[in-house]
Parts: C-alpha cells; sequence; structure tokens
C-alpha cells in the first residue's frame, strides 16, 4: 500500500511511448506532460542505438578503464563553471544527493543541514531527513536535530512576496538567521542544499540574487551550497543549461547533482564538485565505489543524450514552447478565477489553482478534478506542491507548440466547465489582463515581471476579484496524489 500509481482511482497501463507520446495496451494514445525522465523523448533511437551498440561490446563496472568514462565527464563538465571539475557517477537523483550530503561532511567536518521548505531531495534514509515534503507527513517531531528548514523563496505564497522590495535578500537572511542560531546552540552548518527550482514544493522559481546571498552566508559558517539539479537540469529552462545559472554568472555552486534526464530514462546519476572538496573527500581515507556507476553502457546513453539536446536544439525548443506555454496560460489567468499564478522558465511551468485569488486559497480538490479529466482527453499532467494545488509542466522537451496549445484549449475549457457547474463568476478583467501582459523584442506576449523567459503571472496588479464556490460542489474533495 506505501507503492503508488498515477490516477490510482483510474491507472493507465502503458506498454509502449515514442517522443511525447504514450500508449496503454488499447493502442489509445495520450501527451505526456509530466515525463521529465524522458528527457529527449521517449524511446529516442538515437539513445537506443547507443545503449544497444555499447550492451553489445561490453558493459562492466568502473574500475577498468574505458574511454567512455573520461569522453563524458569532460562533455558533462564542459557545460559547468570551471571549477566543476570532479565528477562521481552514481544511479539515481537520490544516489547522488547522499554522495553531496557525505562530500560537504566530510569538507570540514560539519554535520548539519539548511534545507527549504517542502523540499525533496530523494527516498533514501539520509534524503527523507531532509525532505520536509516528506518527513513532515510523519507527524511534528520527525525533524531531526541537525536539520534546519529555511522558508521556500515563494514569492506567491511564501513569507515575502511579490510586494516586497527585496525578497532575495529578505529570503537569505532568514537563511542567516538560522545559521546565527545553530552557531549559538554549538553546532556547526556542513551544507545548503536546495533544488535549482522547487519541483515537487510548487514549481518554486527563486527570485534573483537569492542563491548568492545564500552561498555567501553558508560558506562563511564553514558549509557549501549543493544545488540539486535532479528535476531540472539539462537545458530544460532553454536559455541555460542548468537552472541555477538563472541566478547569475556570479553564482557557481560548490557541489551539483544531477539525475532523472541524464540518461533519458536510464539509471544513470552524477554528483560535480570542486577539486578540493573531492580531493578532502579523498583524505578521509574511505575509498569510494559505485559497481555500476560510470559504466560502459551508461556513458555512452549519456553522451547520447547530450548529442541529441545538441543536434536537435532541445534548449531553444525548451525556450520558445515555453514561452509560448506561458502566453497561452497567461490569457487563462485572465478569464478563470480559478487560476491564481502561472510561473515557469522553458518547460518548467505551473499553474496555481485558487479557490480566491486576493487570499489566495489553495483549490486542491479542483486540481485533483481537472488532471483526471484531463487524462479522460488523454493528457497526463500531474498537481503537487504543500497543497497539491499547483499543476506541474515538465515533458519532454521534444514537447511541441502544438501540443501547448491543445492542452492549454482544454484546460480552458474543462475550467469553464467547473467554473459554471459551481457557479463561480467567469468575469473576464480585460484591463487587468493587459496589465498583466508585455510585448517581447520578438513581438510575442509576455507575463510581466518575466526575467531570462521567468514567467510569474501574480501580482496585485495581476489580480482580479472573483466569486467564491457555492458550499455545493461537484468536484471531489478526496486528497489523492498525482
Amino acid at each position: 500500500p506505501s507503492c503508488k500509481v498515477f490516477f490510482a482511482k483510474d491507472p493507465l497501463k502503458i506498454v509502449r511511448a515514442q517522443g511525447q507520446y504514450m500508449f496503454d495496451e488499447k493502442g489509445e494514445k495520450y501527451l505526456d506532460c509530466i515525463n521529465n525522465v524522458a528527457h529527449v523523448g521517449h524511446s529516442h533511437p538515437d539513445v537506443i542505438k547507443a545503449a544497444t551498440k555499447q550492451m553489445e561490446l561490453l558493459n562492466t563496472n568502473s574500475r577498468f578503464l574505458h574511454d567512455n568514462l573520461v569522453q563524458y565527464a569532460q562533455r558533462l563538465t564542459a557545460t559547468l563553471p570551471e571549477k566543476l571539475s570532479v565528477c562521481y557517477f552514481v544511479n539515481s537523483g537520490s544516489e547522488a544527493n547522499d554522495l553531496a550530503l557525505r562530500l560537504a561532511r566530510q569538507y570540514h567536518g560539519h554535520q548539519d543541514v539548511i534545507t527549504l521548505e517542502n523540499a525533496y531531495h530523494g527516498h533514501v534514509t539520509s534524503l527523507i531527513d531532509i525532505s520536509p515534503y516528506k518527513f513532515n507527513q510523519l507527524g511534528k517531531d520527525s525533524k531531526k536535530e541537525f536539520v534546519h528548514v529555511a522558508p521556500s523563496p515563494d514569492i506567491y505564497r511564501g513569507k515575502y512576496r511579490e510586494d516586497h522590495p527585496d525578497p532575495a535578500s529578505a529570503y537569505a537572511e532568514e537563511v542567516k538567521k538560522i545559521i546565527e542560531e545553530t552557531q549559538k546552540n554549538g553546532r556547526k552548518i556542513a551544507a545548503f542544499i536546495a533544488e535549482s527550482m522547487q519541483s515537487c514544493g510548487g514549481q518554486v522559481i527563486p527570485p534573483v540574487g537569492y542563491f548568492q546571498k545564500v552561498a555567501e552566508y553558508v560558506r562563511a559558517a564553514g558549509g557549501v551550497f549543493i544545488a540539486d539539479e535532479v528535476q531540472v537540469g539539462f537545458g530544460r529552462v532553454g536559455k541555460h543549461f542548468w537552472a541555477f545559472q538563472l541566478q547569475g554568472e556570479d553564482f557557481v555552486p560548490d557541489i551539483v547533482t544531477m539525475g532523472k534526464p541524464i540518461g533519458n530514462g536510464h539509471p544513470m546519476s552524477c554528483v560535480v564538485t570542486t577539486r578540493e572538496i573531492a580531493e578532502s573527500f579523498g583524505a578521509s581515507g574511505l575509498e569510494y565505489f559505485n559497481t555500476f556507476g560510470g559504466n560502459p553502457v551508461s556513458c555512452a546513453i549519456g553522451l547520447a543524450v547530450l548529442d541529441v539536446i545538441e543536434k536537435e536544439d532541445l534548449q531553444g525548443n525548451a525556450t520558445r514552447v515555453g514561452n509560448y506555454l506561458l502566453e497561452l496560460l497567461a490569457e487563462q489567468k485572465g478569464k478563470h478565477p480559478l487560476v491564481g499564478d502561472i510561473r515557469g522558465v522553458g518547460l518548467f511551468v505551473g499553474v496555481d489553482l485558487v479557490k480566491d485569488q486576493q487570499k489566495r486559497t489553495p483549490a486542491t480538490a479542483e486540481a485533483l478534478h481537472l488532471i483526471y479529466k484531463l487524462k479522460e482527453r488523454q493528457i497526463l499532467l500531474s498537481a503537487d506542491g504543500p497543497h497539491r494545488n499547483i499543476l506541474k509542466f515538465k515533458p519532454p522537451m521534444c514537447f511541441t507548440t502544438e501540443d501547448a496549445k491543445h492542452v492549454v484549449e482544454t484546460i480552458d475549457a474543462l475550467l469553464t466547465e467547473m467554473e459554471e457547474a459551481t457557479g463561480m463568476k467567469t468575469e473576464n478583467n480585460a484591463s487587468t489582463n493587459a496589465q498583466c501582459k508585455r510585448k517581447t523584442t520578438e513581438g510575442s506576449s509576455q507575463p510581466e515581471g518575466a526575467n531570462e523567459s521567468i514567467g510569474h503571472m501574480n501580482g496585485a496588479a495581476c489580480r482580479q476579484e472573483n466569486g467564491l464556490y457555492s458550499k455545493k460542489r461537484s468536484v471531489p474533495s478526496k486528497r489523492i496524489r498525482t
């Protein structure tokens, strides 16, 4: 019973997939808006060919020399800032984050970790300990003494919102306060860990400058900054290869962890760090070995994924399609009282559903109802966040403008049905909607406040009055995670 599936009330049996589509045992085709694992598309022929070719020759552990390992490490580190130059290959995002914690704790001998509200970093014990998204489900006494939780840098629902003059500094000061309090209690910070953009936490994009300030405070306390790119790396944000680069060229993490998209579904992941941290880890005298990490087949697949991203200009596609998707969703915010905020960058987009745009009351049951209705129309989308009210777009990178248009048109129709069924007002405040949009240099319409293709449709200027749900509802109230 602890093992869950998507759409638990009516689960899907998927037997094959291609590109951005999945097919069930009856041959029905579903548009996949969920799968950030099949990064370059399901069953990509180039990835399959690379895997098959290498399997026919050799697959063994990484204690034997092999060109694929070195070539992949060179290709991977070439995408990162120069000081991030040492790779440890492992098999999953959880393994990568667990190893990152070991590296951080060995570096200066400190133990404590600062994490963010609603963060999720993996399923092994060490990571459940630093994942409030998980350990909060176990009760109020589940947080370990060495774990410190900082506010999520969410400018829509968080402590400091879009009307704050400098939310990046304000959220960073919260981390500084934690460090100071921790030191008063005789404890020492080993690491601050954060997803470069929070996924399970609700598609949260940190304000620019936040990571720089946090890194300054953490390093001054003898800790390191770990950027978790497991969900959002490898060009998903479009303009940059890594999501942490949205913070600016002056920000460089001490450790970067990767997973999911790295192998397009093949179990592969990596930790990249500085030579200084790696040498400190080696000085412990404890040998590090991973049987399957960096094996020839995994590295051949990893190389093929990098080739496809470049050859098919998937970063450019993420920017073009992501901007178009944000534009279409911004129009829905103007039309539907249920839509509270649109935020995203590239092909990482969240739609925050609310019962009241002024109060920002999470529309949890409505989000669940919507994703099941989308499934009936053969569109696969998920809802997440602390209130399970955020629609999450993180599709394969081959997602097209036609796909985006189809999904948003379907959401538009379903929201209209829901609002009519519940008596919610659907008046479109045209003037407010106009204020919430601006023209990009290319002439396409973009959300106000966009920074490097980041859309964040919120703020006093982007709110409108709306009616409330009547007491009688037609949507299910049971919370089922998808």
